[in-house]
Protein backbone atom coordinates (compact mmCIF):
# COMPACT_ATOMS: atom_id res chain seq x y z
CA UNK A 1 0.00 0.00 0.00
CA UNK A 2 3.10 2.21 0.96
CA UNK A 3 4.17 1.82 -2.67
CA UNK A 4 0.88 2.21 -4.27
CA UNK A 5 0.28 5.34 -2.09
CA UNK A 6 3.86 6.87 -3.23
CA UNK A 7 2.76 6.82 -6.91
CA UNK A 8 0.01 9.57 -6.44
CA UNK A 9 1.78 13.14 -6.96
CA UNK A 10 -0.14 14.60 -3.93
CA UNK A 11 0.84 12.23 -1.66
CA UNK A 12 4.99 12.04 -0.02
CA UNK A 13 5.51 8.50 1.43
CA UNK A 14 8.96 9.10 4.10
CA UNK A 15 11.02 6.41 4.45
CA UNK A 16 9.13 2.40 5.50
CA UNK A 17 9.33 1.23 9.05
CA UNK A 18 11.20 4.05 10.62
CA UNK A 19 9.59 3.10 14.53
CA UNK A 20 9.51 6.60 15.55
CA UNK A 21 6.35 6.64 17.66
CA UNK A 22 5.95 3.90 20.44
CA UNK A 23 8.31 4.08 22.83
CA UNK A 24 6.60 0.70 24.11
CA UNK A 25 8.79 -1.31 21.77
CA UNK A 26 12.00 -2.32 23.09
CA UNK A 27 13.93 -2.85 19.77
CA UNK A 28 17.45 -4.09 20.02
CA UNK A 29 20.76 -2.34 19.98
CA UNK A 30 21.53 -2.47 16.23
CA UNK A 31 18.24 -1.12 15.70
CA UNK A 32 18.23 2.52 14.75
CA UNK A 33 16.03 5.15 16.68
CA UNK A 34 15.73 8.00 15.34
CA UNK A 35 15.22 11.33 17.75
CA UNK A 36 12.56 13.87 16.73
CA UNK A 37 15.52 16.29 14.57
CA UNK A 38 15.96 12.99 12.77
CA UNK A 39 13.04 12.36 12.16
CA UNK A 40 11.67 15.05 10.40
CA UNK A 41 14.88 14.72 8.65
CA UNK A 42 13.33 11.76 6.58
CA UNK A 43 10.76 13.81 5.26
CA UNK A 44 13.07 16.91 3.65
CA UNK A 45 12.21 15.68 0.51
CA UNK A 46 8.76 16.98 0.65
CA UNK A 47 7.65 19.29 -2.19
CA UNK A 48 4.94 20.54 -1.04
CA UNK A 49 2.30 17.45 -2.10
CA UNK A 50 -0.97 17.64 -0.05
CA UNK A 51 -0.17 14.65 2.22
CA UNK A 52 2.92 13.10 4.25
CA UNK A 53 3.20 9.58 5.34
CA UNK A 54 4.88 6.40 6.71
CA UNK A 55 4.27 3.29 6.92
CA UNK A 56 5.63 1.20 10.11
CA UNK A 57 3.52 -2.24 10.92
CA UNK A 58 4.59 -2.31 14.61
CA UNK A 59 2.61 0.73 15.54
CA UNK A 60 -0.52 -0.91 15.27
CA UNK A 61 0.99 -3.66 17.82
CA UNK A 62 2.41 -0.53 20.25
CA UNK A 63 0.00 0.65 23.11
CA UNK A 64 1.73 3.94 22.97
CA UNK A 65 2.39 4.54 19.34
CA UNK A 66 -1.91 5.92 18.76
CA UNK A 67 -1.60 7.96 21.42
CA UNK A 68 1.62 9.63 20.92
CA UNK A 69 0.80 9.61 17.15
CA UNK A 70 -2.49 11.63 18.14
CA UNK A 71 0.12 14.23 20.34
CA UNK A 72 2.87 14.77 17.49
CA UNK A 73 -0.29 15.61 14.73
CA UNK A 74 -3.90 15.52 16.14
CA UNK A 75 -4.97 15.51 12.31
CA UNK A 76 -3.59 12.49 11.53
CA UNK A 77 -5.20 9.91 9.51
CA UNK A 78 -4.55 5.85 10.46
CA UNK A 79 -4.69 3.78 7.51
CA UNK A 80 -4.46 0.24 8.91
CA UNK A 81 -4.56 -3.05 6.90
CA UNK A 82 -5.70 -6.45 8.26
CA UNK A 83 -4.98 -10.16 7.35
CA UNK A 84 -5.98 -13.32 8.15
CA UNK A 85 -4.40 -13.93 11.62
CA UNK A 86 -3.31 -17.53 10.55
CA UNK A 87 -1.37 -16.35 7.08
CA UNK A 88 0.10 -13.28 8.79
CA UNK A 89 1.31 -14.97 11.70
CA UNK A 90 2.93 -17.84 9.36
CA UNK A 91 4.27 -14.80 6.72
CA UNK A 92 5.38 -12.90 9.96
CA UNK A 93 7.46 -16.26 10.89
CA UNK A 94 9.16 -16.68 7.55
CA UNK A 95 10.33 -12.69 7.45
CA UNK A 96 11.39 -13.07 10.72
CA UNK A 97 13.73 -16.77 9.63
CA UNK A 98 15.13 -14.44 6.41
CA UNK A 99 16.18 -11.29 8.75
CA UNK A 100 17.72 -12.74 11.43
CA UNK A 101 15.25 -12.26 14.60
CA UNK A 102 13.91 -15.91 14.59
CA UNK A 103 15.96 -19.21 14.58
CA UNK A 104 13.60 -21.82 14.59
CA UNK A 105 13.42 -24.14 12.02
CA UNK A 106 9.55 -24.55 11.92
CA UNK A 107 6.73 -22.39 12.38
CA UNK A 108 5.08 -24.99 15.12
CA UNK A 109 8.30 -24.88 17.13
CA UNK A 110 8.18 -21.11 17.24
CA UNK A 111 4.77 -20.98 18.61
CA UNK A 112 5.27 -23.65 21.04
CA UNK A 113 8.59 -21.31 22.22
CA UNK A 114 5.90 -18.62 23.18
CA UNK A 115 6.24 -18.46 26.55
CA UNK A 116 10.03 -18.86 27.13
CA UNK A 117 10.65 -15.99 24.39
CA UNK A 118 8.40 -13.72 26.92
CA UNK A 119 10.60 -14.82 29.42
CA UNK A 120 13.69 -14.06 27.48
CA UNK A 121 14.64 -17.47 26.79
CA UNK A 122 15.39 -18.96 23.73
CA UNK A 123 16.14 -15.68 21.80
CA UNK A 124 18.93 -15.78 18.74
CA UNK A 125 21.92 -13.56 18.96
CA UNK A 126 20.69 -11.55 16.20
CA UNK A 127 16.82 -11.26 17.43
CA UNK A 128 16.52 -7.69 17.38
CA UNK A 129 12.64 -6.98 18.26
CA UNK A 130 12.11 -10.16 20.57
CA UNK A 131 8.04 -9.39 21.56
CA UNK A 132 7.27 -9.84 17.99
CA UNK A 133 8.70 -13.46 19.01
CA UNK A 134 5.34 -13.41 21.32
CA UNK A 135 3.65 -14.53 17.74
CA UNK A 136 0.00 -14.64 19.26
CA UNK A 137 0.22 -11.29 21.33
CA UNK A 138 0.82 -9.80 17.81
CA UNK A 139 -2.52 -10.71 15.75
CA UNK A 140 -4.80 -9.89 18.36
CA UNK A 141 -6.63 -6.82 16.70
CA UNK A 142 -9.86 -6.01 18.12
CA UNK A 143 -7.38 -4.65 20.80
CA UNK A 144 -5.20 -3.24 18.71
CA UNK A 145 -7.83 -1.63 16.23
CA UNK A 146 -10.14 -0.32 19.28
CA UNK A 147 -6.95 1.79 20.28
CA UNK A 148 -6.87 3.77 17.08
CA UNK A 149 -10.26 4.46 17.19
CA UNK A 150 -10.61 5.52 20.46
CA UNK A 151 -7.94 7.79 20.07
CA UNK A 152 -8.31 9.54 16.56
CA UNK A 153 -12.25 8.85 16.28
CA UNK A 154 -13.66 6.38 13.75
CA UNK A 155 -13.50 8.60 11.05
CA UNK A 156 -10.06 9.43 11.23
CA UNK A 157 -9.25 5.47 10.88
CA UNK A 158 -9.49 3.30 7.52
CA UNK A 159 -9.44 -0.84 8.12
CA UNK A 160 -8.62 -2.41 4.68
CA UNK A 161 -8.75 -5.99 4.87
CA UNK A 162 -5.65 -7.48 2.79
CA UNK A 163 -8.24 -9.88 1.47
CA UNK A 164 -9.79 -7.16 -0.76
CA UNK A 165 -6.43 -5.51 -1.18
CA UNK A 166 -5.36 -9.06 -2.84
CA UNK A 167 -8.33 -9.17 -4.52
CA UNK A 168 -8.88 -5.35 -6.13
CA UNK A 169 -6.11 -3.24 -4.93
CA UNK A 170 -6.97 -0.59 -7.85
CA UNK A 171 -10.21 -0.54 -5.86
CA UNK A 172 -9.17 -0.51 -2.43
CA UNK A 173 -5.88 2.16 -3.15
CA UNK A 174 -8.24 4.85 -5.12
CA UNK A 175 -10.76 4.50 -1.68
CA UNK A 176 -7.95 4.77 0.33
CA UNK A 177 -6.76 7.92 -1.77
CA UNK A 178 -10.42 9.09 -1.47
CA UNK A 179 -10.28 8.87 2.45
CA UNK A 180 -6.81 10.87 2.58
CA UNK A 181 -8.81 13.33 1.03
CA UNK A 182 -6.48 12.81 -2.67
CA UNK A 183 -7.91 12.69 -6.00
CA UNK A 184 -8.44 9.25 -7.27
CA UNK A 185 -7.77 9.89 -11.16
CA UNK A 186 -4.42 10.98 -10.00
CA UNK A 187 -3.03 7.37 -8.54
CA UNK A 188 -1.10 5.70 -10.55
CA UNK A 189 -2.35 2.99 -13.33
CA UNK A 190 -0.15 -0.02 -12.65
CA UNK A 191 -0.63 -2.82 -9.40
CA UNK A 192 2.14 -4.91 -9.67
CA UNK A 193 3.32 -7.41 -6.91
CA UNK A 194 5.93 -5.84 -4.32
CA UNK A 195 7.10 -7.49 -1.34
CA UNK A 196 6.73 -11.52 -2.18
CA UNK A 197 8.14 -13.97 -0.19
CA UNK A 198 11.69 -13.91 0.15
CA UNK A 199 14.75 -16.23 1.11
CA UNK A 200 18.37 -15.10 1.12
CA UNK A 201 21.41 -16.16 -1.38
CA UNK A 202 24.23 -16.27 1.47
CA UNK A 203 23.14 -16.89 4.87
CA UNK A 204 26.33 -15.98 6.29
CA UNK A 205 26.22 -12.79 4.15
CA UNK A 206 22.76 -12.29 5.76
CA UNK A 207 24.37 -12.61 9.48
CA UNK A 208 26.99 -10.28 9.33
CA UNK A 209 24.82 -7.49 7.74
CA UNK A 210 22.31 -8.16 10.64
CA UNK A 211 25.22 -9.08 13.27
CA UNK A 212 24.33 -6.93 16.26
CA UNK A 213 27.77 -5.30 17.11
CA UNK A 214 28.25 -4.48 13.35
CA UNK A 215 25.17 -2.74 13.39
CA UNK A 216 26.25 -0.91 16.78
CA UNK A 217 29.45 -0.17 15.21
CA UNK A 218 27.55 1.38 12.03
CA UNK A 219 25.37 3.46 14.60
CA UNK A 220 28.01 4.54 16.74
CA UNK A 221 29.12 6.58 13.47
CA UNK A 222 25.81 8.09 13.26
CA UNK A 223 26.54 11.47 15.30
CA UNK A 224 30.07 11.90 13.68
CA UNK A 225 29.00 11.77 9.96
CA UNK A 226 26.75 14.33 8.36
CA UNK A 227 23.25 12.91 7.72
CA UNK A 228 23.73 12.84 3.83
CA UNK A 229 26.74 10.80 4.25
CA UNK A 230 24.66 8.02 6.71
CA UNK A 231 21.70 8.48 4.61
CA UNK A 232 23.59 7.03 1.91
CA UNK A 233 24.98 4.41 3.89
CA UNK A 234 21.27 3.52 4.77
CA UNK A 235 21.11 2.96 1.10
CA UNK A 236 23.88 1.22 0.73
CA UNK A 237 22.71 -1.39 2.96
CA UNK A 238 18.87 -1.62 1.68
CA UNK A 239 20.90 -2.28 -1.61
CA UNK A 240 23.07 -5.42 -0.04
CA UNK A 241 19.98 -6.65 1.41
CA UNK A 242 18.77 -6.79 -1.90
CA UNK A 243 21.10 -8.11 -4.11
CA UNK A 244 21.33 -10.72 -1.14
CA UNK A 245 17.41 -11.73 -1.52
CA UNK A 246 16.23 -13.67 -3.87
CA UNK A 247 12.00 -14.23 -4.15
CA UNK A 248 11.10 -17.71 -3.20
CA UNK A 249 8.05 -19.59 -2.62
CA UNK A 250 7.14 -19.44 1.14
CA UNK A 251 7.10 -22.80 3.27
CA UNK A 252 4.06 -24.38 3.60
CA UNK A 253 1.71 -24.52 6.29
CA UNK A 254 0.63 -27.71 7.85
CA UNK A 255 -2.96 -27.75 7.43
CA UNK A 256 -3.23 -29.55 10.83
CA UNK A 257 -2.07 -26.79 12.19
CA UNK A 258 -3.80 -23.85 10.60
CA UNK A 259 -7.04 -25.58 11.29
CA UNK A 260 -5.86 -25.68 15.40
CA UNK A 261 -5.20 -22.12 14.85
CA UNK A 262 -8.05 -20.71 13.13
CA UNK A 263 -9.93 -22.56 15.69
CA UNK A 264 -8.05 -20.91 18.28
CA UNK A 265 -8.78 -17.36 17.13
CA UNK A 266 -12.37 -17.81 15.85
CA UNK A 267 -13.34 -15.98 18.63
CA UNK A 268 -11.29 -12.79 18.74
CA UNK A 269 -12.06 -12.81 14.84
CA UNK A 270 -15.94 -12.54 15.62
CA UNK A 271 -14.70 -9.79 18.28
CA UNK A 272 -12.85 -7.79 15.20
CA UNK A 273 -15.43 -8.38 12.94
CA UNK A 274 -17.97 -6.71 14.87
CA UNK A 275 -15.83 -3.80 15.98
CA UNK A 276 -15.07 -3.18 12.28
CA UNK A 277 -18.82 -4.01 10.60
CA UNK A 278 -17.30 -7.29 8.48
CA UNK A 279 -18.05 -10.67 8.55
CA UNK A 280 -14.73 -12.46 8.96
CA UNK A 281 -16.05 -15.68 9.10
CA UNK A 282 -13.86 -17.13 6.51
CA UNK A 283 -10.86 -16.24 8.77
CA UNK A 284 -12.21 -18.64 11.38
CA UNK A 285 -13.49 -21.54 9.57
CA UNK A 286 -12.10 -24.75 10.63
CA UNK A 287 -11.75 -28.16 8.83
CA UNK A 288 -11.87 -31.78 9.68
CA UNK A 289 -8.28 -31.09 11.46
CA UNK A 290 -9.07 -28.87 13.94
CA UNK A 291 -11.83 -30.89 15.24
CA UNK A 292 -8.91 -33.49 15.38
CA UNK A 293 -5.97 -32.19 17.02
CA UNK A 294 -4.39 -35.99 17.91
CA UNK A 295 -2.74 -35.77 13.94
CA UNK A 296 -0.40 -32.96 15.95
CA UNK A 297 2.50 -33.95 18.13
CA UNK A 298 1.77 -34.09 21.78
CA UNK A 299 4.17 -31.26 22.91
CA UNK A 300 2.15 -29.02 20.00
CA UNK A 301 -1.45 -29.61 21.19
CA UNK A 302 -0.24 -28.69 24.91
CA UNK A 303 1.32 -25.75 23.84
CA UNK A 304 -1.94 -24.93 21.65
CA UNK A 305 -3.74 -25.86 24.47
CA UNK A 306 -1.63 -23.29 26.97
CA UNK A 307 -3.28 -20.32 24.85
Amino acid sequence: MAHYLSSHPDFFMGRKEMHFFGSDLRFGRGFYRRSLAGYLREFEGWNGQLRIGEASVWYLFSTQAAAEIKAFNPEARILIMLRDPVEMLHSLYCYFLYDGNEFLPSFAEALAAEPERKAGRRLARRSYFPQGLAYRETVRYAAQVARYYEVFGRERVRVVLYDDFAADPARVCRETVEFLGLDPARLGPHFEVVNGARSVRSPMFQAVLGDPWVRSAVLALRPCVPGAVFRGLQRAEARLRKLNARVAPRTSLDPLLRDALRQEFAGQNAELGRLIGRDLGAWGEAGAGARSAGGLPVWLQEALAAH
